[in-house]
């Protein structure tokens, strides 16, 4: 399958063009070393790094949103990772040189997350890749987060261009709730944070990729 007319390329950011869970566990697992808890490996919050503070904190103390410590703890959370949000976190291998070929094809590519301004725009400021990006929002850029296909409309918006001619990547259910809402060609991402017993093939996307590079396949590109 070929996505024909394809003008830009949205993405999510956490588990799709970056490797953001050492930052995320970090500042987790700090506050469970600060109660006197013992530290947990990465790969215990690496699952759960697309969900953000809500994944991180039911990691580290098994509290969902319901528990009454949990907002006060998120609020923890976010002044943590504020702190340290640029000291490990990387674009995962191949995204630098995929968007290098969508640049040199006239390809636009921006980003769609649901991480609030609050921290998209530093870390995105803060890294050299994005200063190629045509867009950042993010999850408080409109009224409505994904799964709501508000930001991936002002994202399109925003390029001067229809819905219908950009394709948006996501390693979330989400992210592909989000774009079929919007009227986007869907690209699931394997090689981000999935969460546990996922099952990606089920979410309804046009395409599955399991490396960044293998995106240019279906843009007719590589």
């Amino acid at each position: 399958m070929k996505f024909s007319g394809v003008q830009a390329v949205l993405f999510d950011l956490d588990g799709t063009l970056v490797d953001s869970a050492p930052d995320l566990g970090y500042a987790a697992d700090q506050m469970r070393v600060a109660r006197g808890l013992p530290p947990l490996p990465l790969e215990a919050y690496r699952p759960m790094a697309g969900a953000g503070a809500r994944g991180m904190i039911q990691v580290a103390f098994g509290h969902g949103p319901e528990h009454p410590a949990f907002e006060a703890l998120k609020q923890e959370f976010f002044d943590r990772y504020e702190a340290c949000m640029t000291q490990r976190t990387r674009p995962f291998d191949e995204v630098a040189e995929m968007l290098d070929v969508l640049e040199q094809r006239g390809l636009a590519w921006g980003v769609v997350t649901n991480k609030m301004e609050r921290f998209a725009l530093p870390l995105t400021a803060g890294m050299p890749l994005f200063a190629r990006s045509s867009t950042v929002i993010g999850g408080d850029t409109t009224p409505y987060p994904k799964p709501h296909p508000a930001p991936l409309l002002e994202a399109a918006r925003r390029l001067g261009l229809p819905p219908d001619r950009c394709v948006y990547v996501g390693d979330d259910q989400r992210d592909i709730v989000a774009g079929k809402a919007a009227g986007m060609p869907t690209v699931a991402a394997l090689y981000g944070y999935l969460g546990l017993n996922t099952d990606a093939g089920a979410w309804g996307a046009d395409a599955i990729i399991e490396t960044p590079m293998a995106l240019l396949n279906f843009l007719d590109l590589a």
